[in-house]
């Protein structure tokens, strides 16, 4: 019998093992493949490799690679074992930074590489005008941060700040005289203690602190963020359980006069380091770029220098000689199109509720704060649309008639809701950075994230047979085309279903998204113009916002989990330099101006910082939960789809009704609900429930939600209502019960009439 040595050992199953033989010997199927085997392996300097096709099962991709064993074996039969792999991967490291090297250095600047793949540059402004931007907002006072100027900007010398909080006076602390620091939270005393207090008029948020407990990106939880907001606002008056000092979760303070201090522009903004000295122009001559270090965008030129007007003078609060600072407007926008609905309903219904707007007082009385206005904006027909002459007053009369929007129209709220009529072109017209040449952009107008919309020349009248013309044909707002002829843009497509043709989302499978793009532009247009901060229509008030007010700079949120930014919230000063240079590049890139495109315009201009991105919590703090993030620890109420604010699930439906509004994301400023357009927030009474004053409006709305019942016999019984409230329902009853005058407001202010 042979020797066990020349044959595979089994395994105990029966298997031939696989492993080495035991003469240590290469083993091949016959002599034919170690004949192929050995000659390729010494004269082929490439191999042929065979890869999958994505979606096509019986073919492969064949390619044509180096030959690795080749280019080893020619190594080590020169170098030897050791030093042959080695200068291999020299040789290639070092080929890779040549090659790189030369690109930066002697390439056309249309051609060099950039550094995030797949995103060419948005940049259309020098260092220059950074640095004259990053000044005018500072000496403005729209930067009261500690957080550090990009280096890549290049300044010199930290500029000084006036809106940092100043330094006090060496004194003796007076037990009378709160500290100098975050104090501004008041707390009421027992026995008045079953509502929180209003914030203090002027207080100011120190966002650097909300930052440092709320930011995603240094893994803090939207749970513990919440408990932050809500203990530094007081919101937990006469409810908290914390125990021991709470002083590094004080968030908001009072500015000073400024007569009470040393020198209130001492404070300088701490610097990066400073950038590397500018290299010489590859053209020669001993000339340096002053561009250095910044990608251009491709193709074409660096912007002319940026009109800027002269820097504001930056004024605290107390020293203000009204409530309200002209340049500064406490101005809510929000845009809507189509009919009014329950959408905007309930946001107006959470203004009302959580913002000091004076209603607990009565006519005559003054109220010595500045009070806000909630300007709603109204686009009556298709996105792609201009009104007619008469569309101002269509629009009233429309208001008027919808028992949605007509409450709003009494003359309790005359002074803090307001209607405003939208105009695509008056709008463009009135930004100086873009009235001249945005017509140039017309065909390509409706851009988002660089997915263009195209609008046609002639474009269908809307349902009611009102004359408008198209945004490309349109260059003043009372051109009306009583001609325009229908144009289809599919066969069996209808024109209520047609995209251009939308007014509002009705489902999930009609989604008016050429509104929702002219809304991604509409919310900077009115921000730069007017000022103030600008709201989507599915965004609900949880507090009021007078600490995001005293805060003078710009913001958005962050986009999740992403460093992006998401305008839902959009803060911006009037006619600033930010939203000058937002325009000027915008209109180099095609006018997008969706919230990942806006984030790689202040991305590649080193302008983030004057665009603070807030941590999402305070405004959307359901987001992360929905993405499968902080899952382990998540706030309340816990939402694992942003439908559950809709259709709240059986297991935790006991929570709306037991918590109430108290118990719905405590702390934070707002609540964004992400569309669903089409979901009613109360199904079981989808009407206006507003009290004896409006009665007509709700009469109208149940019988159209209740078309087989007469108004007039119709009765409430409990027995009909829906046995578990979800929250949706159970926000809506709350604003409601306030304006029928059986609650009062959060702050617990009563609604006089």
């Amino acid at each position: 019998m042979a020797s066990s040595n020349y044959f595979t050992p089994q395994r105990g199953n029966g298997f031939l093992d696989k492993s080495r033989l035991t003469n240590s010997l290469p083993t091949y199927s016959s002599a034919v493949s170690e004949k192929m085997h050995r000659h390729s392996r010494s004269m082929s300097w490439t191999v042929p490799v065979s890869v999958p096709i994505p979606g096509v099962h019986s073919r492969r991709l064949r390619l044509i690679m180096p030959n690795p064993s080749r280019v080893r074996q020619i190594s080590i039969s020169r170098f030897g074992r050791r030093r042959g792999p080695i200068l291999l991967c020299v040789v290639l490291i070092a080929s890779i930074v040549t090659v790189c090297s030369f690109a930066r250095r002697f390439g056309a600047e249309e051609k060099q590489w950039t550094t995030n793949f797949g995103e060419s540059s948005t940049l259309v402004f020098g260092r220059e005008d950074l640095q004259r931007i990053w000044k005018w907002e500072i000496d403005s006072g729209h930067y009261p941060s500690n957080a550090k100027i990009p280096e890549q900007v290049g300044l010199s010398t930290p500029p000084l700040n006036p809106a940092l909080p100043p330094r006090k006076v060496p004194t003796i602390p007076s037990r009378f005289r709160p500290p100098p620091g975050p104090v501004a939270t008041t707390y009421a005393m027992p026995p008045n203690i079953a509502y929180p207090p209003r914030p203090v008029p002027g207080s100011v948020a120190d966002l650097d602190t909300i930052m440092d407990h709320c930011d995603f990106s240094q893994g803090k939880y939207v749970r513990d963020c919440l408990e932050v907001l809500r203990i530094g606002a007081g919101l937990d008056n006469g409810k908290r359980l914390r125990r021991g000092e709470m002083d590094e979760w004080k968030y908001i303070y009072m500015e000073q006069e400024k007569e009470n201090f040393t020198d209130p522009f001492t404070d300088s903004i701490p610097m990066a380091n400073p950038i590397a000295p500018p290299r010489p122009l590859a053209s020669g001559g001993g000339e340096t770029d002053p561009n250095a270090g910044l990608r251009k965008k491709v193709g074409v030129d660096w912007e002319t220098q940026l009109p800027l007007r002269t820097p504001l003078q930056h004024t605290p609060y107390s020293s203000l000689p009204a409530p309200c600072d002209p340049e500064n407007p406490r101005l809510f926008h929000m845009f809507w199109t189509g009919p009014f609905t329950d959408k905007p309903y309930l946001a107006l219904l959470s203004f009302l509720f959580t913002q000091n707007v004076g209603l607990h007082l009565k006519d005559g009385d003054t109220l010595n704060v500045c009070r806000p206005e909630f300007w709603m904006w109204i686009n009556p027909g298709p996105a792609a649309s201009v009104p007619n002459p008469s569309a101002l007053s269509d629009m009233y009369e429309g208001l008027k008639t919808n028992p949605w929007a007509a409450p709003f129209l009494h003359h309790r709220f005359k002074d803090v809701i307001k209607f405003k009529l939208w105009n695509t072109t008056d709008q463009l017209d009135g930004i100086p950075e873009l009235k001249d040449e945005w017509r140039e952009l017309r065909e390509t107008l409706f851009n988002s994230g660089g997915h263009i919309v195209s609008v046609p020349a002639e474009k269908s009248q809307s349902k009611s047979a009102e004359a408008s013309s198209t945004i490309e044909d349109s260059t003043n707002s009372t051109d009306a085309d009583p001609s325009a002829k229908p144009l289809s843009t599919g066969e069996n497509k209808s024109d209520e279903d047609d995209m251009l043709n939308r007014t509002g989302s009705k489902s999930s499978s009609s989604y008016d998204r050429l509104s929702v793009i002219l809304s991604d532009m509409a919310r900077f247009v009115l921000c730069h113009r007017f000022g103030g901060i600008y709201l989507d229509a599915d965004t609900i008030f949880l507090r009021d916002w007078e600490e995001l007010w005293g805060w003078k700079g710009a913001f958005a949120y962050r986009w999740s989990r992403l460093e992006k930014y998401n305008t839902a919230v959009l803060r911006m000063n009037k006619n600033s330099a930010l939203g000058s240079f937002l325009f000027r590049t915008a209109l180099k890139n095609g006018l997008d101006f969706h919230p990942m495109t806006v984030s790689r315009y202040t991305k590649d201009a080193y302008l983030e910082g004057l665009l603070l991105r807030l941590p999402d919590a305070l405004f959307d703090s359901a987001w992360l939960n929905t993405e499968y993030y902080q899952r382990e620890r998540p706030p309340q109420p816990y939402f694992q789809e942003f439908s559950d604010f809709f259709d709240t699930p059986a297991q935790t439906s006991a929570a709306p009704q037991a918590l109430g509004f108290e118990g719905f994301f405590q702390g934070a400023f707002s609540y964004h609900f992400h569309n669903f357009w089409w979901k009613p927030f109360d199904a079981s009474r989808n009407w206006p429930d507003l009290g004896p004053r409006f009665s007509a409006g709700e009469r109208a709305a149940r019988a159209a939600a209740e078309p087989d019942i007469d108004p007039e016999d119709a009765t409430d019984r409990v027995a009909d209502d829906k046995r578990d409230l979800d929250w949706a329902t159970v926000l809506k009853r709350t604003f409601e019960s306030y304006i029928r005058g059986e609650r009062p407001n959060m702050y617990g202010e009563w609604l006089q009439w």
